[in-house]
C-alpha cells in the first residue's frame, strides 16, 4: 500500500484524514482505489477525459508524475503519494 498525502480541499473526503493509504500497481489503479473508498476524489483529481486536472498536481516519491508517466507512472509497496492542488497568485 502507498501512503498518500491529501491535501486540505479534499480531506472532507477522507473524513478529515491528512494520509491514508491504498494499494494500485500504478497512480491509475490507486485512484481506483481511492474513489472506492473515498466516493468523490476520483471527479476531484480527474477530468472527464480521464486525464489529471491541470489545477492538480501529483508527485510519486517527490517527482511530479507529469514527467514520468503519468496516470500509468508505476508505484510500490513504500511510495509516498502527495496531491498538490495547483496555486495560482502572485504580486
Amino acid at each position: 500500500m502507498a501512503n498518500v498525502r491529501i491535501p486540505q480541499p479534499l480531506r472532507n473526503l477522507t473524513g478529515d484524514k491528512s494520509t491514508v493509504t491504498a494499494d494500485g500497481d500504478t497512480l491509475s489503479g490507486l485512484i481506483v482505489n481511492l474513489e472506492a473508498a473515498y466516493p468523490g476524489i476520483r471527479e476531484r483529481l480527474l477530468d472527464d477525459g480521464g486525464e489529471l486536472r491541470r489545477f492538480v498536481n501529483v508527485y510519486v516519491n517527490g517527482d511530479d508524475v507529469r514527467f514520468i508517466d503519468g496516470l500509468d507512472t508505476a508505484l510500490k509497496e513504500s511510495d509516498e503519494v502527495s496531491i498538490v492542488p495547483a496555486v495560482a497568485g502572485g504580486c
